[in-house]
């Protein structure tokens, strides 16, 4: 505890020299103070060092009131939790008010009383920067009472108050955050009626409740969060709330396959007994991520909506569960992720996408299916040469495997299977390791990459691959056919 917090009375305060001022202010100077060290100030936000923060850095220093406006899973709230750390760590407050009344500058009815009782034996207590933060979640039925506030009839009863009285009115989120930083996420969710209620509030600081015409300049940092979906499907902001919001920030999702394997190797929940144990090669790590980079373009999913950064990072969870759930069934120490475990992660797929018409048509599995096959197909080309391509050249790579596939032979992967039966059952198709070893492949993932193969040819429709509950079979489509025309 700073030396500071010693200070119990309003007197003693004085004796410090303290001087009020405005929570923008004390941001602002804050902010200042921590370019000028080069000190990171939203620690964890990746992606958005040369766009999205830049712009908040400037909206705080011209001690604006923000709107962050992006689709879902854009890290929108935690910007606005980590401007808490902006905040003094300590402020003083008088004790025993509702709101955060500053000793100097006292607002309430309740805190100006206190101060005339007491005087300079005033009673204060010290605030910590994480109690001055209020989030409220817009949603319709949130009325003025719960914003602003109301005339409390229970108060009134209880200290013998007429209602003409200042002190019988129970005070709303907004008031309570004076000298805070108030978030109100999805504010277009929020009635016409009530944003009206913001207009004073955040230009002249008046606010009315139940006749009482009260001038509090409250002072409070307001960060807004919108998605532009809700402007269309769900309501919108109104243009004069909109016009008083100063500074409005574009959010937007992570620009690189780098930077969103970054951001989803910080969000995972994963303990690191399971991390010791699991290995996810860099390949899979990018597959994952493919997916949904391919889910933010694909026409089957509706763009308006997004594709949150949450899905990659239950994924990936689920893709660990996947493999440890293989591991204790086959009383495995130790496992390595192969491509056919991606099949447990569709259920992280099917929630996190909103499908338009075409894709209602494909259903959520299939629209799944279609993500996965599409990131391999496009992967496959950053490791391997293009089949149709290989076949044109003196020596097809892919040669042997096409006349063993052809010959009408076939391969089963079980999702389930020992990795001792995995590796044995990729290395009885010749043509396999060898075409891997060739491409200079790291031994411990070599396996990987050979199964890799097999879905990126099948991608290309060299060979075919049937989707079965439990297994993935590959084998020569045309082979196929003309077997069972003999038959």
């Amino acid at each position: 505890m700073q030396d500071y917090q010693k200070i119990k009375t309003l007197g003693e305060l004085k004796a410090t020299g303290y001087t009020p001022k405005s929570i923008k202010e004390e941001v602002r100077q804050n902010l200042i103070t921590r370019i000028s060290k080069s000190e990171d100030n939203y620690e964890g936000v990746i992606g958005y060092e040369d766009t999205v923060l830049p712009d908040m850095e400037r909206a705080l220093l011209s001690k604006h009131n923000i709107l962050l406006l992006g689709l879902r899973g854009q890290a929108k709230t935690r910007i606005a939790r980590l401007t808490t750390d902006l905040l003094d760590e300590y402020i003083p407050a008088i004790a025993g008010t509702e709101l955060n009344d500053d000793p100097l500058a006292p607002l309430s009815t309740a805190a100006i009383d206190i101060i005339a009782e007491h005087g300079d034996a005033t009673p204060i207590k010290w605030i910590h920067r994480s109690e001055r933060y209020i989030e409220k979640l817009a949603t319709p039925d949130v009325s003025i009472a719960d914003l602003v506030g109301d005339v409390d009839p229970i108060k009134a009863a209880t200290l013998k108050l007429p209602y003409s009285d200042p002190r019988v009115i129970h005070y709303g989120l907004i008031p309570r955050a004076h000298r805070s930083i108030f978030v109100l996420n999805e504010l277009p969710d929020l009635q016409a009626r009530i944003q009206v209620s913001l207009f004073n509030i955040l230009q002249e600081g008046d606010i009315q409740i139940r006749g009482f015409k009260l001038r509090m300049p409250l002072d409070i940092l307001f960060i807004f969060t919108a998605n532009p979906e809700d402007y269309t499907n769900r309501g919108s902001i109104i243009t004069p709330l909109k016009d008083r919001i100063e500074s409005q920030i574009l959010t937007h999702y992570p620009e690189t396959i780098e930077i969103a394997k970054s951001i989803t190797a910080q969000e995972i929940k994963i303990s690191d007994d399971l991390r010791a144990k699991i290995a996810i090669p860099d390949l899979l790590q990018d597959l994952l991520e493919y997916i949904v980079f391919e889910a933010r373009e694909s026409e089957l999913i509706d763009e308006k909506s997004g594709v949150s950064a949450r899905m990659s990072i239950t994924a990936m969870e689920n893709l660990y569960s996947t493999i440890e759930r293989r591991m204790l069934k086959n009383k495995e120490e130790n496992g390595t992720a192969r491509i056919s475990d991606f099949w447990g992660v569709i259920p992280s797929i099917t929630g996190k996408v909103e499908l338009v018409y075409e894709g209602e048509q494909e259903g959520h599995y299939g629209v799944a299916l279609t993500l996965i096959s599409s990131a391999i197909k496009k992967l496959f080309l950053e490791y391997f040469p293009h089949p149709d391509e290989a076949q044109k050249a003196d020596k097809d790579v892919y040669g042997t495997l096409r006349a063993w596939f052809g010959a009408g032979n076939e391969i089963d992967i079980l999702s389930e299977s020992s990795q001792k039966d995995y590796e044995q059952l990729l290395e009885n198709v010749p043509g396999l390791k060898k075409l891997i070893i060739n491409q200079n492949v790291s031994e411990d993932y070599q396996h990987l990459m050979m199964e890799f193969v097999l879905h990126g040819l099948s991608e290309y429709d060299v060979i075919s691959k049937d989707i079965l509950k439990r297994s993935l079979t590959f084998r020569d489509p045309l082979a196929n056919m003309f077997g069972e025309m003999e038959g």
